[in-house]
């Protein structure tokens, strides 16, 4: 089995990467999380690898950190879940966000990503709660009203229609360095920054 690559991208595209090692092209699924970090092509990479097989597949899936592929590797155990709507959940969501909402059972904000009905993010919680990663417990306790600010502008820039990636990036510089923290002042800098993008 194949848990670790070490090379150079060769080529990419969302959801996908092809990773060139020693001359070998793995052709390696990722969520947008870890397309988003990789590099252009000629970059270094290195990234955590899950080996899925099946009788008629062998197919590689890739990760940035330990985190993401503990994970994938959890929710593909839940039932009903398999491989490609596991790499859309971790697309959907910060790894450490979808953490905290399983283990706090906050069911809208696990159907607000795309793939995830109701049924399923209730399956989600039931099975995961007690097997979630302990590194992250410390700091998914009570969400402080920055989170929730956060978080109520990610809905909102969602619910518009821009990508969650590029909405983390923007608030990322916005909600560091604004003086103001007042939800209508946020949302229409952030609607300027995507704009822009």
């Amino acid at each position: 089995m194949i848990a670790h690559l070490r090379g150079t991208v060769f080529e990419k595209s969302p959801n996908r990467l092809i990773v060139d090692v020693a001359g070998v092209g793995y052709d390696v699924q990722v969520p947008l999380s870890t397309f988003y970090t990789a590099g252009d092509p000629g970059a270094a990479i290195a990234l955590h690898i899950h080996t899925h097989v099946r009788e008629d597949q062998l197919a590689l899936y890739g990760f940035a950190t330990p985190l993401e592929l503990t994970m994938f590797e959890r929710l593909i155990a839940v039932s009903g879940i398999g491989p490609k709507l596991a790499l859309s959940v971790l697309s959907g969501i910060e790894t450490r966000d979808l953490v905290g909402a399983i283990r706090r059972t906050d069911l809208a904000r696990l159907t607000a990503i795309p793939g995830v009905g109701k049924k399923t993010a209730e399956r989600l919680c039931v099975e995961l709660r007690d097997r979630l990663p302990q590194a992250t417990m410390a700091g998914d306790a009570a969400p402080s009203p920055g989170d929730v600010l956060r978080d109520d502008l990610v809905s909102a820039l969602i619910n518009l229609g821009y990508h969650r990636q590029a909405i983390d990036k923007t608030l990322d510089k916005l909600v560091n360095s604004a003086s103001e923290q007042h939800f209508e002042d946020l949302l229409r800098s952030a609607l300027k920054d995507l704009s822009r993008a």
